[in-house]
């Protein structure tokens, strides 16, 4: 599979969740997935990204033009898609993926996050996102979408959603039941 994994782009966030990037990219290598990510250096995008190439997978970024000037591209990448701007990145990794993945991060991984499930609701594509809630990183984010859903602003039941999974085994597993479901 093609997974798309939205994440930090910090250096200065504590090591546990710098590690998230290092497993998930080597678990990515070692099951035989495509890394699509944004390309540039930084935090947890380098640390998938290295540890995906590191374990055998094969990594696409897709960078714009404004982080390129800003010296922040990648050179880990098998193939490197430059765009324009932000929302042609994130209009080609929803092409390119089969799928998505949330790690921990700040705006522009809520950002990236939110386009997903935007066009997700609205029928432009089928593709699951998997929100890793680590140490209950996304809660506010849970807790806000209960408060939306109470007050009538979201389904009772949504026909697409964000999963969230609570641990990295957890992400795994919904992966590879994923796979399962596309192969079959």
């Amino acid at each position: 599979m093609k997974i798309a994994v939205y994440c930090s782009a910090k250096d200065r966030i504590p090591a546990e969740y710098l590690a998230l990037g290092d497993e998930l990219g080597t678990w990515l290598g070692a099951a035989g997935h495509t890394l699509v990510y944004g390309g540039a250096t930084g935090g947890l995008m380098t640390r998938v990204s290295n540890a995906a190439k590191q374990a055998g997978a094969s990594v696409l970024g897709v960078i714009p033009q404004r982080i390129i000037q800003a010296k922040r591209m990648a050179d880990n990448c098998d193939r490197l898609y430059m765009v324009p701007n932000m929302s042609a990145r994130k209009q080609l990794m929803r092409t390119i993926a089969d799928c998505f993945v949330c790690l921990p991060g700040s705006y522009g991984t809520m950002d990236e996050m939110m386009d997903v499930v935007a066009s997700g609701t609205v029928d432009e594509h089928r593709k699951p996102i998997f929100v890793l809630n680590y140490k209950g990183f996304y809660e506010g984010l849970k807790q806000q979408s209960e408060h939306m859903r109470k007050l009538g602003f979201l389904p009772p039941v949504e026909q697409y959603a964000p999963q969230f999974v609570d641990t990295m085994d957890e992400l795994k597993e919904e992966l590879m039941n994923l796979e399962l479901r596309i192969k079959n």
